[in-house]
């Protein structure tokens, strides 16, 4: 992999509006970075937006580097897929919490 750093998000635009993209990871919002993964020709790019950091350019040396890049986003960005066995779930630990908010009937008392 390579790496340049951008100094521009113009910059980065106009990459992105001569490539097809992929995929984007992130969000500018909430997490203050982006990734759009996109091609030009043969080249596999990760455009890398922030703002509150430096701008990268990235370049892979192969498809599967770029894909390998890509799921690792994914799963720094929270977007890995959801897998039950690694939620723990303590059932009594939700009863215990029914009991302690018993709700009192003010009706009778008025």
């Amino acid at each position: 992999m390579e790496e340049m750093e951008i100094t521009s998000w113009a910059i980065l635009d106009a990459i992105k509006k001569a490539a097809d993209v992929v995929e984007s990871v992130g969000n500018l919002q909430t997490e203050h970075n982006l990734s759009v993964f996109c091609v030009i020709e043969e080249d596999h790019l990760e455009l890398v937006y922030s703002d509150s950091a430096v701008n990268f350019l990235r370049r892979y040396e192969d498809k599967d580097e770029f894909e390998e890049a890509l799921e690792e986003r994914k799963e720094d960005g929270g977007e890995a897929p959801f897998d039950q066995d690694d939620v723990e779930f303590n059932e009594d630990e939700d009863e215990e919490d029914e009991d302690e908010f018993e709700v009192e009937d003010e009706s009778d008392s008025a």
